[in-house]
């Protein structure tokens, strides 16, 4: 049995990139295009496991060329894909990415078949939901195959809300850790965070009666906040030269799925502090699931914490 659990969405990446982000009716001439595999779930499995996690994955793909070659690339990364299913006559997902010169970057979705991951998914996989030891999900597929997953897990339920939206408060009454980004946390608290505020945010997320918060803040790093100290901690994380930040959120989630099943015994802030390093890594380099590295020794060094 997989240790770590991903239940979410796969999608391909049509990614463009340009001097800058058009301009809304602006058409703008780019430099480079390519394909790649993508999706939040697919991206965050394959993170956790480069870096050595076991994993399996609990998706849809659709019926089309696009499907059979991403549940390929799953396996070449060692993904159990026994419950990645394949939806007749649907489409797989794909996501529309424009990156510019500074990393910044837009995206459109269209789910296709992550639409159709529904809760029969979930019984059917009820065994290997139950043995794991991290269930990770998103916002990408149907919400209450997230929750009938929670629900059934006994292990660490990590969510990262995104793409964040209301109306899911039931869902975090059953979560571990819930990870989010500021603009995420500013949608589900209305406090406009950035990394003055974070605490206030921390606290009201806290609240919802999940049992551990973490609010990505880019090159600032992280914050979080759990009940079982109720200390508020700001991680800090290095400084690089970002290239493109698609992806970094979900390499810092896959990261923390692993690191929390093999390096349990660290203190939370340095779990967290690696896998800041980890997605601080991919920033350098193009693409999403291309720019996770295997390679990383992240607990070779410790990371700065601050009490907020």
């Amino acid at each position: 049995m997989s240790k770590i659990v991903v239940i979410g969405s796969c999608s391909i990446d049509f990614t463009t990139y340009a001097p800058r982000l058009p301009l809304p009716g602006e058409t703008l001439i780019g430099t480079k295009f390519t394909t790649s595999y993508g999706g939040k779930g697919a991206n965050q499995c394959v993170a956790a496991a480069k870096l050595g996690g076991e994993t399996s994955m609990i998706c849809r793909l659709g019926d089309d060329q696009w499907g059979l070659k991403y549940k390929e690339n799953l396996v070449n990364h060692g993904i159990d894909v026994k419950y990645a299913n394949i939806t007749p006559n649907i489409t797989t997902g794909i996501a529309q990415i424009s990156v510019a010169e500074s990393g910044e970057n837009q995206i459109v979705i269209v789910p296709g078949a992550n639409n159709y991951l529904i809760t029969e998914d979930v019984e059917n996989s009820a065994d290997l939901i139950k043995n794991a030891e991290v269930i990770v999900s998103q916002l990408e597929t149907p919400f209450e195959t997230t929750l009938e997953a929670f629900k059934l897990s006994t292990g660490i339920k990590l969510l990262n809300a995104a793409p964040a939206r209301v109306g899911i408060d039931e869902i975090l009454k059953y979560c571990t850790i819930l990870c989010v980004n500021e603009p995420e946390a500013t949608l589900l608290t209305n406090i406009q965070v950035d990394v003055t505020n974070a605490v206030y945010a921390l606290k009201k997320l806290l609240e919802t009666g999940c049992e551990t918060v973490i609010i990505t803040l880019g090159p600032e790093g992280a914050v979080y906040l759990s009940k079982q100290d109720q200390q508020p901690i700001h991680v800090l994380c290095d400084e690089v030269v970002a290239v493109d930040t698609t992806g970094a959120g979900d390499a810092f989630v896959g990261a923390l799925a692993t690191y929390l099943v093999t390096h349990k015994d660290q203190p939370m802030h340095q779990i967290i502090g690696a896998a800041c390093y980890v997605a601080t890594q991919s920033v350098t380099k193009e693409g999403t699931q291309t720019s996770y590295s295997d390679k990383i020794n992240a607990f070779n060094r410790t990371y700065k914490y601050l009490c907020i």
